[in-house]
């Protein structure tokens, strides 16, 4: 019968081109209407048994059908106007998992939950191109937080126990989506002062901080072979330049895969890659060993390394490729032997991995910091030495004093002023000291956290930046009267006793036994933001909690 053989040769036909991957992706094959008998349906043997329910994944070739290439060469190049409709890759057929998920469309919003320190979550939508610093300002805004480029956003793994600050330039929802299904990962907003302190302007140098911190002489090569020390500025140049890019090298201890035994070897970070040798510290081709990819890893900090991988020190950090979605198998564990070091090869991988665009996003951090983060009140905020600005407020409005004499002239009429406040404090009658409001004046600072412990303070102000003048005040654990000054400084948390003396009626604080004393604490720490007394430095950076 010409109809139904007919049908069943057109529909042989369209399945044969089908096989041969003439069909293009998004089209999918359907068996035609038959209202014939079961004789009708075993003429089409051989043809596959589909649903109408289900269609068919045909996976098409690159080669086009040569009837269509005539047609396609006489139609005029007119642009697509909605290309997500038509894109392959974006298709709702090709998404499925057996073929993987296509990118996210630009314009498509997604659902990021940020948590604080504290453990609160605050959900916050996004599209696929919304970065790390975009994300932060947001919640600075919704905060109401002091703006400054050292928000950050971090990606904490805590079935890992890794972490790592995103850059500026990252895109989160990417991150986000790098994420082993049902994995204990998030995002952690909240301060890095570490994020931008390797660099430092000075006129129209681009400096690092000093050497002798950051990148140690026995560690970079180019310092080694020119047998004298670099220039900061020079050294940064040759960091950020692809054509003279000096390697750093020195020992780490390297856990064996699947093993918890630890080795130690000599490491070299190039341009081209992490390399150790086989061989003592030769660099000879032989014996070095390829170890990483800079371009398709990423670095994470190691906490709680002792008792979750046996770290030789508590200064370890990861290696971690992007194929690596979860568990423990293909990490790449490193521990060095002080913080020092560990910092010179976290802040070189950088460097190697990101080059300019790191400097870059440093830039734009500054210039956002030139303009106003939002038009309404401004957040409550405390005095630092870089936020400071001679002001004359003698006439109706206030004025910034330029004059550099005439400054110096108000510094010092601000110094008497200061005096003669203070004496009058010491001047009245110790109820008025003894108050509940002066005696819980300091609970309102930002820097101050209550009763938290030694440890708690360690591992917070490690958090958010092992930088000179990181601080906070805290409630003494062995002293009920008394409080403690935490400072990081070289890397260290140093912690000085603060207490409380009474002479004459007069209530005061000091923590020099006396020779330097401060009627409440937010005066001594006022003041040793701008003088170092006898700390070994200034006051520069206060550890801060927000609220999401």
């Amino acid at each position: 019968i010409p109809g139904p053989a007919g049908g069943c040769r057109d529909a042989a036909g369209a399945a044969d081109n089908a096989m041969e991957g003439g069909a293009q992706q998004s089209s999918l094959w359907e068996p035609p209407e038959q209202d014939g008998g079961p004789g009708e349906r075993d003429g089409s043997e051989g043809l596959p048994e589909v649903k109408r329910s289900q269609p068919l994944f045909i996976r098409g070739s690159s080669r086009q059908p040569a009837q269509e290439e005539p047609r396609a060469s006489s139609l005029p190049s007119i642009p697509n106007p909605f290309p997500e409709l038509c894109s392959p890759s974006n298709s709702p057929i090709l998404s499925s998992p057996i073929l993987g998920q296509g990118p996210s469309r630009e314009g498509t919003s997604h659902v990021v939950k940020v948590f604080d320190e504290d453990g609160a979550c605050r959900s916050l939508e996004a599209s696929a191109g919304t970065t790390a610093r975009q994300l932060c300002e947001t919640l600075v805004r919704r905060t109401r937080a002091l703006h400054d480029h050292s928000w950050a956003l971090v990606e904490l793994h805590q079935h890992l126990a890794l972490e790592r600050c995103l850059e500026d330039h990252e895109s989160v929802v990417e991150v986000q989506s790098s994420w082993a299904p049902g994995a204990d990962s998030r995002f952690v907003f909240r301060k890095n002062f570490a994020k931008y302190e390797l660099f430092n302007t000075v006129g129209s140098l681009l400096t690092l901080c000093p050497q002798q911190l950051l990148f140690p002489e026995v560690m970079v090569s180019s310092c080694l072979e020119a047998n004298k020390s670099m220039a900061h500025s020079e050294l940064i140049q040759n960091f950020l330049n692809s054509g003279s890019c000096p390697e750093v090298q020195g020992f780490l201890q390297l856990r064996e895969a699947g093993r918890k035994v630890w080795k130690r070897f000599h490491f070299s970070l190039r341009r081209s890659g992490l390399y150790y040798s086989t061989k003592g510290t030769s660099k000879d081709p032989r014996h070095l060993q390829y170890f990483a990819d800079l371009t398709e890893s990423n670095i994470y900090y190691v906490m709680q390394g002792k008792k979750l991988y046996g770290t030789p020190t508590e200064f370890g950090f990861c290696i971690k490729p992007h194929k690596v979605r979860s568990g423990v198998k293909g990490l790449k564990l490193l521990c060095s032997e002080d913080e020092q070091s560990r910092s010179c090869w976290m802040a070189a991988f950088r460097l190697f991995k990101y080059g300019m665009q790191l400097y870059r996003n440093y830039q734009q951090a500054q210039v956002r910091l030139s303009q106003p983060p939002w038009i309404g009140p401004t957040p409550l905020r405390s005095v630092s030495d870089n936020a400071l600005v001679a002001m004359d407020f003698s006439g109706c409005t206030g004025r910034v004093i330029e004059n550099p004499n005439e400054v110096l002239t108000a510094a010092l009429e601000e110094a008497q002023a200061w005096r003669k406040k203070t004496m009058h404090r010491y001047s009245l009658p110790t109820a008025c000291h003894s108050s509940p409001l002066s005696a819980a004046i300091h609970r309102t600072q930002p820097w101050f956290h209550g009763r938290i412990s030694r440890e708690d303070t360690q591992q917070l102000i490690g958090r958010q930046g092992l930088v000179d003048g990181v601080f906070l005040v805290r409630e003494s654990q062995r002293n009920p009267k008394g409080f403690v000054l935490s400072l990081c400084h070289l890397q260290r948390i140093k912690h000085y006793l603060i207490l409380p003396s009474e002479e004459e009626g007069q209530l005061y604080f000091t923590m020099d036994d006396g020779q330097t004393r401060f009627a409440d604490l937010i005066q001594l720490v006022e003041f040793h933001q701008i003088n170092r007394g006898i700390l070994p430095c200034k006051l520069r950076h206060y550890c801060t909690c927000v609220a999401l």
